[in-house]
């Protein structure tokens, strides 16, 4: 299963960086890619991972999901 979401505030290397070890740390998160000029996240997983998981994976990086 993948979905897909929009991250703001990212601003270079380290910032995709952060985002991408916060969710990976979900439970059930088996890929996660982020596309720092877009701001699209990502997220692959073996089972449907709950949003609020996501959003608060991506507050403690520092950033703010705009869009789920």
């Amino acid at each position: 299963m993948s979905a897909t979401y929009t991250v703001s505030g990212m601003t270079c290397g380290h910032c995709v960086a952060s985002v991408k070890e916060e969710v990976s740390e979900i439970p059930g998160v088996t890929e996660v890619e982020v596309d720092l000029e877009s701001g699209r996240l990502v997220v692959v997983s073996s089972d449907p991972v709950d949003p609020a998981a996501v959003r608060a994976a991506v507050d403690e990086a520092g950033y703010t999901l705009t869009e789920a």
